[in-house]
This record gives C-alpha cells, sequence and structure tokens, in this order.
C-alpha cells in the first residue's frame, strides 16, 4: 500500500493550485539575504575593472576618473539653420570649430616627415561639418539648442568624439550612403550636414529607437528633404542587410550596438549590465562581427567602410574588425583593406586623446581635460 500512497500524493500534488494556499503557509526565497541584487552600474565598473586594468595597465585608473566625472560636449552646427548666425552665437561663448581648426592646421604643415600631404583619397574627411567644443580643461556647458529663424534648431548636442566616425567616411559628393544602425541619430543628422549624400538610408533594428531618429530629423532637416528620396529610414535587421541590398552604397558607417561604456555607469535604465541581459551582453562581439559583415557586403568594390563603437574593449573593436575581415575573405572572398588612420590623431591632438597602441584604428580615451568618448573607430575599403 505504501507505494501507492506516495504514487497518489505525487499525482495530488502535481494538481495543487499553490495559488490558493494561504499566505502565510507559502515559502518565498528571501533573495536579499542570501544573493545582493548590485545595481548594473556597479557591475558594469567591476566589470571594466578586472578586464580594461589588464587592456590599458596603467593608463586605466586615469580613465577610470574621466568615465566616471562629467563628460564634455559639442555643438554640431545645423547646415540646414541660419549658419553666420549660429557660429556667431558659438564664437561668441569662446568655443572653437575643432574640425575646421584641425584640418587648417594639417594643410599648412604636412608632416616634416612626408615629402608631401597624403592623397586625398586616403586622407580626405567628410566636408562642410562644423562642430565647436570648448578649450581643453573648460568645463562650460553649451546652453540647450533652439529653433532658430529658418524653423529648424540651430545646432545638435553631441559627444564631439562622436562625429570622428562620419569624418573619416571621407563622404564625396554624390555618394549613397548607409547609415546600419543610425539611431539615437546624431551621426545620421552629420551625415546629412555634409551635403554629400544623393541618398541616405537609415536603419536600426528597434522601431522605438528609429521613432528618436525620426524625432532628430524633424527637428533638424527641412521638410523637403526629409520628404524627398535624399534620406529613407527603415527598421530592419542590420545583419541582413547583404542579401537586401548587396554591392549597393559608396560609403557604409557600422556604429553597432555595444556595452555604452560610459552610459553603463550613469543610468540603470536600458543598462546592458543589467543581469537578465547577461548573454546579451556576452553574444554582443558575434553580432558586431555579423553586422560589420553585412555593412562591407552592402558596400560596392571600391567602397569604403566605417565601424565604431562607444566602448574601449579591444574584443569589441580591433577584435571584431580582424574577425570580419576574416570571415568575409573565407566565406566571401572578399578583400578588405584597413586605412590608415593616424593622421586623425595629428589633426585633432589638441582636442581628444587617442589611445597609443591601437592594433587598426583608432580609439579616443575619455580624459579629465578632454573628457570626450570612449569612441572606436576603423575605416576599410572594400577591395573586391
Amino acid at each position: 500500500m505504501a507505494p501507492l500512497m506516495l504514487r497518489g500524493v505525487r499525482k495530488l500534488l502535481q494538481r495543487v493550485d499553490f495559488a490558493t494556499v494561504p499566505r502565510r503557509y507559502r515559502y518565498k526565497k528571501k533573495w536579499a539575504a542570501t544573493e545582493p541584487q548590485f545595481p548594473a552600474i556597479r557591475l558594469a565598473l567591476q566589470n571594466f575593472d578586472m578586464t580594461y586594468s589588464v587592456q590599458f595597465g596603467d593608463l586605466w585608473p586615469s580613465i577610470r576618473v574621466s568615465l566616471l566625472s562629467e563628460q564634455k560636449y559639442g555643438a554640431l552646427v545645423n547646415n540646414f539653420a541660419a549658419l553666420d548666425h549660429v557660429i556667431a552665437k558659438l564664437e561668441q561663448l569662446s568655443a572653437r570649430d575643432f574640425v575646421n581648426e584641425g584640418i587648417s592646421h594639417w594643410e599648412l604643415e604636412p608632416d616634416s616627415g612626408q615629402s608631401a600631404a597624403p592623397s586625398p583619397a586616403s586622407w580626405a574627411c567628410s566636408p562642410n561639418l562644423r562642430c565647436f567644443t570648448f578649450a581643453r580643461g573648460d568645463v562650460s556647458r553649451f546652453p540647450p539648442a533652439r529653433p532658430g529663424s529658418l524653423g529648424v534648431m540651430d545646432y545638435y548636442l553631441m559627444d564631439a568624439a562622436s562625429l570622428l566616425p562620419v569624418l573619416a567616411l571621407g563622404l564625396q559628393p554624390g555618394d549613397t550612403v548607409l547609415d546600419l544602425c543610425a539611431a539615437p541619430g546624431g551621426k545620421t543628422l552629420a551625415l546629412l550636414q555634409t551635403g554629400c549624400c544623393r541618398n541616405l538610408a537609415a536603419n536600426d533594428i528597434s522601431t522605438s529607437r528609429t521613432g528618436r531618429l525620426q524625432k532628430v530629423l524633424h527637428s533638424y532637416v527641412p521638410q523637403d528633404i526629409r520628404d524627398g528620396n535624399r534620406v529613407r529610414v527603415t527598421s530592419w535587421d542590420g545583419r541582413h542587410w547583404g542579401e537586401l541590398e548587396g554591392d549597393t552604397y559608396d560609403r557604409v558607417l557600422v556604429d553597432v550596438p555595444c556595452t555604452t561604456d560610459r552610459h553603463s555607469l550613469h543610468e540603470e535604465e536600458n543598462n546592458i549590465f543589467q543581469r537578465s541581459r547577461k548573454k546579451e551582453r556576452q553574444m554582443l562581439p558575434m553580432l558586431q562581427v555579423q553586422l560589420l559583415t553585412a555593412g562591407v557586403l552592402a558596400t560596392k568594390p571600391g567602397g569604403y567602410i566605417v565601424y565604431s563603437t562607444c566602448s574601449l574593449s579591444h574584443l569589441q573593436n580591433e577584435y571584431v574588425v580582424q574577425g570580419a575581415i576574416e570571415l568575409l575573405a573565407n566565406q566571401y572572398s572578399i578583400e578588405v583593406q584597413v586605412e590608415d588612420l593616424t593622421h586623425f590623431q595629428k589633426l585633432f591632438m589638441d582636442t581628444f586623446c587617442f589611445f597609443p597602441s591601437c592594433q587598426v584604428g583608432e580609439l579616443v580615451m575619455p580624459n579629465l581635460m578632454a573628457n570626450f568618448g570612449p569612441m572606436y573607430f576603423c575605416k576599410m575599403r572594400r577591395l573586391t
């Protein structure tokens, strides 16, 4: 009888609706007493302390303090606004246009070790971009942007280092351009400011994020440009872009999802170091390789690609570039050449602090005197 009784008890337990058990008899595991739930920003800092102290050595304490301190911003001038008025207003704040200042110095003082300046194809920056910053050590803040006399906002506040991938892309008049991971929209807006885009496809897989992108375009770009064929906003999975529109674009920007290091140390909301997002975080490098590969496949042979992140992690930066290049060669027989961007250090050394030892690409490190970044960017050319 005992075995029959045990079987009966098991069946009964399977049928019991524990929701009907009085609350005083229920057992609830007390997580706080056994497994403290650390905030995501604390988990992020622990992760960075472990990995970046090895990656950056003696530089890490300085970078750490800077990441935890207030970020500096730049004011990207809206060329669709009353330009002279906007520039005069920013100059009155004692801000300086770091883009044109850097390029002017380069043109006036070519590298003494070279017989001539590099060819425009290899070093040219995307034209017509103007971004004002305060000098090193100056922690002044720009006032919030307001609509100007032409009905669009005067300038866009952004981390000035975020403009470097767009400058590195080297847009030329009449280019067809893809911004594969476009939201929230700062780099998309900068691409339009160049005046070079014959057509611009701005994509982001998240419909809520493309909604933010649309708001930026509505606030800064005249309606005739938004409504024409020049700008197309989509919410597709960027990993499949090579199949959707292969061999199509002259220039492709692949600004991938990453650990967004500065955000992860300051904001709990949408923080990728939340415990529930651990697997997503671990899969980031694979996603990044897939997106970069798709961006290269969408580029015409002879066209250019810029890969960028706002992370310090070499696993998300150089390793992703190298992994994508190997994948393209082995699986698609496509050869990709990494372009030399060391001249960017010379162009913008007065504004940013660059990490001196990147294997490929360039990395802007946060620094208390120039607290921009992190921003990694690498330019490639599709050869075949």
